[in-house]
C-alpha cells in the first residue's frame, strides 16, 4: 500500500470520529500511544512492538488528516534533503 493510499483509508475509517474527537483529545491518544510503543520496545515482544507501531502510525495519520497535512509531502524533506 502507498502512503497516500494509507493516508486516505485512516480518513475513510476514522475520519469524522476522530475529528469529532477534536485534535487535542487526538494528540493525547498519540501520545498515549507513544508511551505505549516505548514501553512494548522495552519489555514487550516482538509481536507487541509491531502492534504499538501501527498504533501510533495510525495516530500520526489521523492527526495529519484532521490538520490538513499530505504525509507524502512531510515525509518529502527524508527523501530529497535529510535533516
Amino acid at each position: 500500500m502507498q502512503i497516500s493510499e494509507f493516508q486516505s483509508h485512516i480518513e475513510n475509517v476514522y475520519g469524522e470520529k476522530d475529528r469529532e474527537r477534536g485534535i487535542a483529545m487526538s494528540v493525547a491518544w498519540l501520545a498515549e500511544e507513544v508511551g505505549e510503543l516505548a514501553q512494548a520496545i522495552r519489555k514487550g515482544t516482538h509481536d507487541q512492538r509491531v502492534h504499538e507501531f501501527g498504533d501510533v502510525i495510525a495516530w500520526v495519520f489521523s492527526l495529519a488528516n484532521q490538520v490538513g497535512v499530505d504525509v507524502e509531502q512531510a515525509l518529502d524533506r527524508y527523501v530529497t534533503n535529510p535533516p
